[in-house]
């Protein structure tokens, strides 16, 4: 599961444990990205990010923090992360966990035939975002599966915003998060 994880929330963490569970994966590794290709930079650093995914993922025993994007400079492309993964662990079957905001999105990421050679795409339900196509996978992929399940509504964009204005975040990140994020006067 990757993303700028600024801050990371419960949101991401409730869609893991969704997938995780959905399709009784072993482990979910979060892959903060280094520099995303598709959106702005994020505001926080990438040791300040890595940081609350170690945090956030600290007391899961299935949840695991990956470094795999902060180690490579340039552009965090989600389908060189994939071959790198590939490379560490070869006989891992790999799933690549989006929400449904993102997976149309994904076409227009770099190599999308290259992602989906590569993994099964697991698409988890995001609050508020549009119903999902019903489209075939393209020949080669190992497909999509929707995983359904709880979802919370909350947004990384929103909880940036809450500390700007000085609004508790509690119950949005969890509270080891909160704390770090407090502590480092992060998004103020």
């Amino acid at each position: 599961m990757g993303g700028t994880f600024d801050p990371i929330h419960l949101g991401h963490l409730r869609a893991a444990e969704t997938a995780r569970e959905g399709l009784g994966l072993d482990v979910v590794a979060f892959v903060p990205s280094h520099v995303p290709p598709h959106r702005r930079g994020p505001l926080s650093a990438p040791l300040d990010r890595w940081a609350m995914v170690c945090l956030a993922t600290a007391h899961h025993p299935a949840f695991v923090p990956s470094d795999a994007e902060l180690r490579r400079e340039g552009p965090s492309y989600t389908v060189d992360t994939l071959a790198a993964l590939e490379a560490e662990r070869p006989g891992d079957e790999l799933v690549l966990i989006v929400g449904s905001d993102t997976y149309p999105e994904m076409a227009d990421w770099r190599d999308p035939a290259g992602i989906f050679a590569r993994c099964l795409v697991a698409v988890v339900e995001r609050p508020g975002a549009p119903p999902l196509p019903e489209a075939p996978p393209a020949a080669g992929a190992r497909g999509v599966r929707r995983v359904e399940g709880p979802a919370i509504e909350v947004s990384a964009t929103s909880i940036r915003e809450r500390v700007r204005q000085g609004r508790s975040v509690r119950y949005l990140v969890p509270d080891t998060v909160a704390d770090y994020i407090a502590r480092r006067s992060l998004y103020q």
